[in-house]
């Protein structure tokens, strides 16, 4: 009998494929995002002058992004990128401690996002403060700004809904192969130490059970 919460681990995920080959897919993905993006944070830090925005309003925004912003960004994406690379270790070569880093920080993730849809569900009008301040150069910026508030909000609230349905699902894939890294550890454990306790009973060969000398009974009894 499978019970519904054993269903919930199946060692299958997206595009049907391993639990194990998905985590290695998303661990190199992870890998490579933030090695772009800590990359540019380097470049950015080391020649100030070539990313220079022409934008007079887009570069008082980013104003704030000073370098020691830029130093702390630069270290979350290269512990992402260790994080990621142990994910990814953990996954192929079967350790399971190696991933609950990463599943971890996916949780966090999960969460920090379900509190920000929370929020904004809250205090509807922090939408219209994030789209005033924006860049005025933007797309559709005016157009988004003169929707209706209970509009914009349920869009809104259905985009983060499908991001935190995507991102939990990642999550439980993660956790899946956790599991399922785990259980193989645990069963190859079971099986080193069957052989190595375990004593078998051999039956002799015929040659063998043809020598062994027959015991002869005891004599009766004699009854006076």
């Amino acid at each position: 009998m499978i019970f519904p919460w054993e269903r919930l681990h199946s060692t299958r995920c997206c595009l049907c494929c391993h639990v194990r080959t998905g985590t290695i897919i998303l661990g190199v993905w992870y890998m490579l995002i933030n090695s772009v993006v800590l990359l540019i944070l380097l470049t950015a830090l080391s020649d100030p002058n070539q990313y220079h925005l022409t934008s007079a309003e887009l570069a008082n925004d980013l104003d704030m992004m000073d370098d020691a912003n830029m130093c702390i960004a630069s270290a979350i994406s290269l512990v992402m990128i260790v994080i990621s690379g142990m994910a990814t270790y953990g996954a192929y070569k079967l350790h399971a401690a190696w991933i609950i880093p990463f599943f971890s920080y996916q949780v966090f993730d999960v969460t920090m996002n379900a509190l920000v849809a929370m929020s904004i569900v809250v205090n509807p009008h922090t939408i219209q403060d994030y789209l005033q301040q924006l860049p005025g150069n933007l797309p559709y910026r005016e157009e988004v700004m003169s929707m209706n508030t209970e509009c914009l909000l349920l869009i809104v609230v259905l985009f983060i809904t499908c991001i935190l349905a995507f991102k939990a699902y990642l999550t439980l894939c993660v956790w899946s192969c956790y599991r399922y890294v785990n259980s193989r550890s645990v069963a190859e454990v079971l099986v080193y130490v069957t052989n190595v306790n375990d004593t078998t009973v051999l039956l002799p060969s015929y040659e063998d059970a043809v020598a062994i000398p027959v015991k002869q009974a005891p004599p009766p009894s004699m009854l006076s």
